[in-house]
């Protein structure tokens, strides 16, 4: 045990464990460098109630999503730059999923209803050493997040009497 009070095993997730896959057969389909952009946020209002004057109200509206992009390092794959230029007619369910040390899904973001607004090449440079990453940003009608992914992950949970997280 750690002087923080919590364990370092396999059950630990760190953010550079993930996969990108895409519907309808949900293989594993790329390897990306970077996500970003997964968040979703309630818009609401406020108002003042007449007599109450110590607190104020809330409504609530529709959630809204943010742009996903993903980026990868340049390979000989097309199929986002297709899907990209095909109709934006061709949503699909992408899940996000995220692996802890030991290979075991912790995880799961589904992208719902992702349409692809945004493609973006790498910056090429002649003195430059980089490697070449291209972004795809992508537009959702949804998001849902798992625990697990559809694989075997354990759910990890609080010990109450000790304030720790037990070992697997």
């Amino acid at each position: 045990m750690t002087s923080n009070g919590f364990t370092r095993s396999a059950s630990y997730v760190t953010t550079n464990h993930f996969y990108v896959e895409m519907s309808p057969d949900s293989t594993i389909v790329a390897c990306f460098t970077e996500c970003t952009g997964l968040s979703a946020k309630v818009n609401y209002e406020t108002y003042l109630e007449g007599g109450n004057n110590d607190q104020q109200k809330i409504l609530l509206g529709h959630t809204t999503f943010s742009e996903v992009t993903l980026k990868r390092g340049v390979t000989e794959d097309l199929s986002f730059w297709n899907w990209f230029t095909a109709t934006t007619s061709r949503r699909r369910n992408i899940r996000i999923l995220l692996f802890n040390q030991a290979g075991e899904t912790r995880q799961c973001w589904t992208l719902i209803g992702a349409i692809p607004v945004n493609w973006q090449a790498p910056s090429l440079q002649a003195d430059g050493n980089a490697v070449a990453i291209e972004e795809l940003s992508l537009a959702i009608e949804g998001l849902t997040v798992a625990t697990t992914g559809g694989g075997a992950a354990t759910v990890v949970t609080r010990d109450t009497s000790n304030g720790s997280f037990p070992s697997s």
